[in-house]
């Protein structure tokens, strides 16, 4: 087996766990088939990571980081605020609608860690990082677009991870894809409308009014 840096190979268990998980469940998935998924030895697994807990983690942040860069790659500035957060949404639901399996593991996690004894602060943990990652895009929108919020950056982050935590479940339990670009515009709208101006608006151009025509 080749040699393979400590970093690179915990990402490489890491997604096999990802997959057994996804296929197995969570409680069913071991250390043993996790190494086995991966290819490699169970001592290659202790060394990587010292309990399951600590696989768990990597799993959880994992997949929070893979929705939130698509939704970064996504949310860039466009012409006005509302076709920019449809952006957002549009690539997360997208991404929902193409992994499926990946979104449904998100929360068979939070389920198993509340109910596993030690592992509670993993749930909380997956939660935190929910709302840190939707500051963190908060914050950077507002940045780059000028834009000031009708309520904390903080409040409006943890209510934007509550509202598409819901959604998400809703679509994985009930499907119907069709219903959801109607629901997607009616939560644009809706976050739109939390912004209480754009303090950077541009002006018309020197020597030319703003309803003058070109």
């Amino acid at each position: 087996m080749a040699r393979m840096p400590s970093a690179q190979r915990r990402r490489q268990l890491t997604e096999a766990a990802i997959r057994a998980m996804a296929r197995d469940g969570v409680p069913r998935t071991t250390t043993r088939s996790i190494a086995a998924e991966a290819g490699v030895s169970l001592s290659v697994f202790h060394y990587c990571f010292d309990s399951k807990q600590a696989l768990v983690e990597s799993v959880i942040t994992t997949l929070t980081a893979q929705s939130v860069s698509v939704v970064r790659e996504a949310i860039r500035p466009r012409a006005t605020l509302e076709e920019t957060v449809r952006a957002g949404f549009a690539a997360y639901w997208d991404h929902v609608r193409a992994h499926p399996d990946a979104h449904m593991l998100t929360y068979e996690l939070t389920q198993y860690a509340l109910r596993q004894p030690g592992f509670e602060h993993l749930a909380r943990r997956q939660y935190e990082l929910y709302g840190e990652a939707y500051a963190e895009l908060i914050g950077e929108l507002c940045r780059s677009m000028g834009l000031r919020l009708g309520v904390p950056v903080p409040v409006l982050a943890r209510y934007l991870a509550a509202m598409t935590d819901g959604l998400t479940l809703n679509y994985l339990v009930l499907g119907d894809e069709a219903a959801w670009s109607d629901i997607l515009d009616t939560v644009t709208a809706h976050v739109a409308g939390l912004v209480t101006a754009d303090v950077r608006r541009p002006g018309p151009p020197p020597g030319r009014s703003s309803g003058e025509r070109t």
